[in-house]
This record gives C-alpha cells, sequence and structure tokens, in this order.
C-alpha cells in the first residue's frame, strides 16, 4: 500500500482510505491533563508506555476517503495558521493531502465530527478563504446548534469563549454559514455511516465505513493519546467537555469493537493511527495492524 511519511493508503472493500498527517505537538505535561488523576498517576502510565515523563505528544490525523469516484475528507487539521504559529508543526494537511495526489480543489465533500480547532480550522486559509472551494461542507447538527447558537456562546464559561470564537471565525466569517447539516444513525453517503459518540463535545460523532463485507470505525476523539485513555478508560482528558459521558462513550464504543473484532482509525493514535482494540481486565490496549 502507498505509504509515506505524509501519508498512508489502504482499501476497506472498494473504499480507498487515506491517512493524512495533519502533524503533532509536543509540550510539558499540564497537571491537569488527565482531570481525575494525579500528574504521578500519569507519568506512570507514559513510563509503562515506554514514554518519557512529564511530556505529552499529541498527533494529528485527518482522513480522506474515495467513494463512488469522489473525494471525500473527514475533519481538516490545524490549519494554515497554526502551521506558522508551530513552525510548521501542525497544519500540514493541505500540503500532505496534495502529496497524496488529492489537490485540495478536487475534494468533493468534507465531513466535520465536531468542532474543535484541530479538526476544523483546516477549512479556512489565512485570508479566511475555503481549503476546498468545490467542496460541500458536512457538519452534525448536534454540534452546530450547540457552537453556533448565540446564547451558547453568550454564557460560555471563560475557558470555553475562545472555542465559541473559533468556530464562529471558521463557520460564519470564513463559510458565511454554507453548510449542510447531517444527523446521527444516518449513512450521509454510501457506506459512511454517522454515530452519536457524545462526551468529548455535545455533538461528537465517529463514523462507520462499510464496503462489501470490510468493516472500519472511525472513531474521531473518542479516546485522545492512547496510552492514558484506552489503557485508563475512566479518565478524563482535559479536552473532554463531559467527561462522565466521555467516559462511558468510551467504554460503550470500545467494548463494541473488541467484540465485533472491528478496526478502529483514530485521529490521535501515532500515524499511521489505526489498529485493533483487546480488553485487558477493566482497561483495553491497542494492537497494530500490519495494512
Amino acid at each position: 500500500m502507498p505509504h509515506s511519511e505524509k501519508f498512508h493508503r489502504y482499501n476497506v472493500g472498494a473504499i480507498e482510505v487515506t491517512v493524512v498527517r495533519d502533524g503533532q505537538r509536543t509540550f510539558p505535561l499540564p497537571g491537569k491533563f488527565v482531570v481525575n488523576a494525579a500528574k504521578d498517576e500519569v507519568n506512570a502510565a507514559l513510563e509503562a508506555a515506554s514514554m518519557p515523563r512529564d511530556e505529552m505528544t499529541i498527533h494529528f490525523n485527518p482522513l480522506a476517503l474515495r467513494i463512488d469516484g469522489k473525494h471525500v475528507v473527514i475533519d481538516t487539521g490545524y490549519g494554515a495558521a497554526a502551521h506558522a504559529a508551530s513552525g510548521g508543526a501542525v497544519g500540514q494537511f493541505a500540503a500532505n493531502l496534495a502529496a497524496s495526489g488529492i489537490d485540495p480543489a478536487s475534494v468533493d465533500i468534507v465531513v466535520i465530527s465536531h468542532f474543535h480547532g484541530d479538526h476544523i480550522n483546516g477549512l479556512i486559509d489565512a485570508d479566511n478563504q475555503p481549503v476546498f472551494p468545490n467542496a460541500k461542507i458536512l457538519v452534525p447538527t448536534a454540534e452546530w446548534d450547540f457552537w453556533m447558537s448565540a446564547e451558547e456562546r453568550s454564557r460560555a464559561p471563560a475557558g470555553r469563549t475562545d472555542a465559541f470564537d473559533n468556530a464562529w471565525r471558521v463557520f460564519d466569517d470564513g463559510l458565511k454559514r454554507n453548510v449542510t447539516q447531517y444527523e446521527w444513525g444516518q449513512d450521509i453517503l454510501p457506506g459512511l455511516r454517522a454515530v452519536e459518540t457524545t462526551g468529548h463535545t455535545p455533538g461528537h460523532t465517529s463514523f462507520m465505513l462499510s464496503s462489501g463485507a470490510d468493516r472500519l470505525f472511525i472513531q474521531s476523539d473518542v479516546t485522545n493519546h492512547p496510552a492514558l485513555f484506552v489503557r485508563n478508560p475512566g479518565w478524563h482528558a482535559a479536552f473532554d467537555m463531559d467527561g462522565e459521558q466521555a467516559a462511558r462513550t468510551r467504554r460503550r464504543v470500545y467494548d463494541m469493537l473488541v467484540s465485533e473484532r472491528l478496526k478502529v482509525q483514530a485521529f490521535h493514535y501515532p500515524f499511521p493511527s489505526f489498529g485493533y482494540i483487546e480488553k485487558d481486565g477493566d482497561r483495553y490496549r491497542v494492537v497494530p495492524d500490519a495494512v
């Protein structure tokens, strides 16, 4: 299968899947990266995974699909502004997508899982113009209703105002609200079903990709760093807006992945960010797949 440090391509039945790097961020481990665990516990989990203490690296890996002759993107990475601000560490998606042979102008459909900046900011360029000028933009109704509500924005707590401002910058200023909403439980494209996975955000959405007998679960942000939140599914990531609901969703999804022996494609797993899940007592582990 075509593979580079920029993209990795494989098939789910007749559907072509291209995992495209947006980059990674490395930063000092915050004291409350896990809200309901002590920093020493988090460091112990990192050490158990042969990773350095007091340091966190998060990976970002959007997808491109080829479905019925159409180029479909799922989530868009950090975008041009973050690329410049980070010295190129993130915001690589558009360039790496082109390197994989897909011109952003040829993208027919962009599907958004939720409205955090690392998933939506790549929709627009540094001048707030669409990066995918010919694409239909699909967004989850529940996510749109929350983030684009003037009432919700007006009563947002201090720690969340930036996320609201960013969502309005992208969808209101940049895209002029030119989006199409989709509902959970529906096939939003042939073989691509939207799955409710709330907790991380109020409208957080994952996807089941099916073609023939093959299936792939695209989990979006059901877990963040796998060494922490796959191994400790009850931990609440600082990014999870409702930690208790996110933990319930995580167990529900991962129990399903185990019982149905489904491969999972995860936005924040290390590139190329897929594998199988095994149960390990009350916890889980990721088993990498060689495809």
